[in-house]
């Protein structure tokens, strides 16, 4: 298993987008510089009424398959 630390700041209006379907996938560059895309259903956990925003533990499996994301600030 192998993970990537990812900051994240997604303000309320622009979540409302990937939140209703209209755009899918969240894209980032990760710490380490790798460029990592994912469903976007996988932050609803950590919507809150500013948005999404915050630094993310994003791990996925040798065949880079989402596997769990948590928030860790």
């Amino acid at each position: 298993m192998a993970s990537v630390i990812i900051d994240i700041s997604i303000p309320a209006h622009e979540f409302i987008a990937l939140y209703q379907g209209t755009k899918r996938d969240v894209q980032v560059i990760a710490r380490d510089g790798t460029r990592v895309r994912f469903p976007a259903n996988h932050l609803r956990q950590f919507v809150t009424r500013s948005g999404v925003e915050g630094s993310f533990r994003l791990e996925f499996s040798r065949d880079h398959r989402f596997l769990n994301i948590s928030q860790i600030s």
